[in-house]
């Protein structure tokens, strides 16, 4: 007999720390989603989408208590969730975040978005980058500093100056669209949209035709890492080249 498909994870269950007020993570990893892959999340709370609202979050005893928590479910990796607070204060703070993250997820793999981020763009060969934010310039010059400290020289960038969480879900695909596009230049490998609140993966396909060079979001680098991590291969069409093209 023959069942229908129930979303349960069989092939990969990924666990996913994210922010409390944000809303997009979770769709986009299912609109992506082969069959058998399964996301669950455990939440922190977030006071602003600010340098001092990020770190404020991060130095929260919250941080551990959701990883653990989240961490007693049969995971195939954890997912810390957030591109600014994962390069907030450079590479060596990443790193530090991802031995936390092994250190509260025992026997669970790890990984987080600044991560998964910058081997995305190894794994396309990409160098030099556009770089497309939501943020307010604060934050977005802590993205060019963390992008630059590990090869990838920012030729461009643009911040949409946005300092709360809810604002940040209720930007457009369309309105990302026409932020990637403004900010490409001739020059650069590829566009890197930040922000795992921010709607992308919807215009990743239609970015890399008009453009013609890849087009990395949060959202997608993290999810593509997670599969790898879980050893599964791909995602469904039409996400880009990330999927299609870079070595696993």
């Amino acid at each position: 007999m023959q069942f229908a498909e129930d979303g349960f994870g069989s092939r990969a269950r990924i666990g996913l720390v994210y922010i409390a007020s944000s809303v997009v993570m979770e769709p986009e990893m299912y609109a992506m989603a082969p069959a058998g892959v399964s996301i669950h999340t455990s939440r922190l709370h977030l006071p602003e989408v600010t340098v001092q609202g990020i770190d404020a979050m991060m130095r929260s005893p919250q941080l551990e208590e959701a990883s653990r928590l989240l961490g007693e479910a049969p995971l195939s990796v954890i997912c810390f969730g957030g591109t600014s607070a994962s390069f907030l204060h450079g590479s060596a703070w990443d790193q530090a975040l991802t031995e936390k993250l092994k250190e509260w997820t025992p026997g669970i793999l790890a990984v987080t978005t600044a991560t998964s981020v910058l081997d995305a763009l190894s794994s396309l060969g990409v160098e030099r980058v556009a770089l497309a934010t939501p943020y307010i310039d604060d934050v977005s010059l802590r993205a060019v500093k963390w992008l630059e400290e590990n090869a990838h020289p920012v030729v461009s960038w643009e911040g949409l100056g946005v300092s709360t969480d809810w604002e940040l879900a209720e930007i457009t695909p369309q309105t990302v669209y026409d932020l990637a596009v403004r900010v490409d230049r001739p020059e650069a490998d590829a566009v890197f949209i930040s922000c795992t609140n921010l709607r992308t993966v919807a215009v990743i396909d239609a970015l890399e035709q008009a453009l013609a060079k890849p087009v990395v979001s949060a959202v997608q680098a993290s999810f593509w890492k997670c599969l790898m991590l879980a050893q599964v291969e791909g995602a469904k069409p039409g996400y880009g080249r990330l999927f299609d093209e870079a070595p696993r």
